[in-house]
């Protein structure tokens, strides 16, 4: 049976991964289907604890969506004007880029259509704590862990000093992240009137 269209009404309940970090970097969200790609920008963002400090781009199918005001060499589609609803549907995955030096991709699958479902913008599950900003990429992030795994490594004292005593890899706090994407869903919520 073919999966209905979304309404405007509709959320989507999406997986997000972070693209080849072992043991995975996780987070479930329900988004509505009206949301921009620029807004799930903003999503993705808090449920994962990036910092909001470097460049990104959606990737679906073959059509790279981004910022407008960026002077870019690549050409891209104003994210502000995508609609989740419009440019994905249920089973499909795309994906996001952040830091376009360290290269972070995030893998997002639209698991399914939850009809009438619009109202809040909640992270439903996840697992482990996103890397911290400018970490050097996944062989940073990689090394960075086996530096604080081991109280005997040379950059042991370093790499705590620099994540901070309370950054625990295995880490994530769904409240605090729904407490901020509380704060999000009553702007987008006025801005879509819904």
């Amino acid at each position: 049976m073919l999966e209905p269209l979304p309404s405007f009404l509709d959320a989507f309940q999406i997986r997000v991964e972070l693209v080849e970090i072992e043991p995975v970097v996780w987070r479930q969200l329900r988004v509505p289907v009206a949301l921009s790609l620029a807004t799930l920008h903003e999503v993705l963002q808090i449920t994962f604890g990036w910092q909001n400090s470097h460049l990104h781009d959606f990737e679906v199918g073959e059509v790279r969506f981004g910022m407008a005001d960026v002077e870019d060499e690549m050409f891209a589609v104003d994210e502000r004007s995508a609609p989740l609803g419009a440019v994905t549907r249920v089973g499909s995955t795309f994906l996001y880029r952040y830091d376009y030096g360290d290269d972070w991709e995030h893998a997002v699958t639209v698991e399914r259509l939850i009809q009438g479902g619009a109202r809040a913008i909640e992270c439903t599950d996840g697992a482990r704590a996103c890397p911290p900003e400018d970490s050097s990429g996944r062989a940073g992030y990689a090394a960075l862990l086996e530096a604080l795994a081991d109280p005997d490594h040379e950059e042991h004292a370093d790499v705590r000093r620099w994540v901070g005593r309370r950054f625990d890899p295995e880490k994530f706090d769904s409240v605090a992240v729904n407490r901020k994407l509380a704060t999000l869903s009553k702007r987008v919520n006025r801005q879509l009137r819904i």
